[in-house]
């Protein structure tokens, strides 16, 4: 553990899952399979049409709300868009950028992801921003290079004070949804080098306190081996996370 604690963080990502009972029900099952004391940040992301209903039933606990998108204009002629107020006013305190199948299915780009992060901040809610390499970046070794400029384009002119708010999720785009997972070395590597990267363009302060989330096929069965890592802080998680069984089992395993 290094000598800074950082709360770890545990935040499912329910991607286009769950209508609104199924929504409501797993997220009262959830709730109450974390009603103990828990040292863990946990934080769900239901679609937009479930926010509200999720909201509901996670009163009175301490589970956070996240959306999955934002758009980076507060308002305006943007049909279909949702922005960071109409999310902070719906109960949101955290949102998802980036996310590799946004960049590859939906065309993000880099400018698109740091546009988003800086309309978060502006609003005072926490961005997650998701950095990884696709399988053929990594054969060829580009890994670093890949997740580094990612890092560097959502992070780019944002005051440290105010990038403090945000988390950064490394999700190596092969592990996600395939079952296949980095391995807890590998995935603390990249972390390290995400953490290193910050220190050298934000300074010490954000470098240490920086949570940084691994995601990409984490369960029960991988989580706690992939959390004991020094620089892995949290996991983003995905399948895992639409049964509340084994998502508070990964949560479980972040509170020991």
């Amino acid at each position: 553990m290094s000598s800074h604690y950082r709360r770890p963080v545990i935040a499912g990502n329910w991607k286009l899952n769950k209508n609104l009972s199924e929504a409501s029900q797993t997220a009262r099952d959830l709730k109450s399979r974390l009603a103990g004391a828990c040292t863990a940040e946990v934080i769900l992301a239901p679609v937009f049409t479930a926010l509200s209903t999720v909201r509901g039933a996670l009163e009175g606990s301490s589970i956070g709300l996240a959306a999955q998108n934002v758009y980076p204009e507060d308002h305006g002629a943007f049909t279909g868009e949702v922005s960071a107020p109409l999310l902070k006013d719906a109960g949101c305190q955290y949102c998802i950028v980036g996310h590799s199948e946004r960049r590859h299915i939906m065309g993000e780009t880099n400018g698109t992801v740091h546009a988003k992060t800086k309309a978060l901040l502006a609003h005072d809610m926490q961005p997650i921003i998701c950095v990884g390499e696709t399988l053929e970046e990594r054969e060829a070794g580009n890994t670093l290079k890949t997740v580094l400029s990612q890092l560097a384009a959502a992070l780019k002119d944002i005051d440290p004070s105010v990038a403090s708010h945000a988390m950064v999720a490394y999700e190596p785009v092969w592990a996600i949804g395939t079952g296949r997972t980095a391995s807890p070395s590998d995935a603390q590597s990249v972390h390290a080098a995400i953490r290193a990267q910050v220190e050298q363009t934000h300074g010490a302060a954000l470098a240490r306190s920086l949570r940084i989330l691994y995601g990409g096929s984490v369960k029960p069965a991988n989580a706690a081996e992939l959390l004991a890592q020094p620089d892995i802080d949290g996991a983003l998680v995905g399948g895992a996370s639409l049964v509340a069984e084994s998502f508070a089992a990964i949560v479980n395993a972040a509170n020991q």
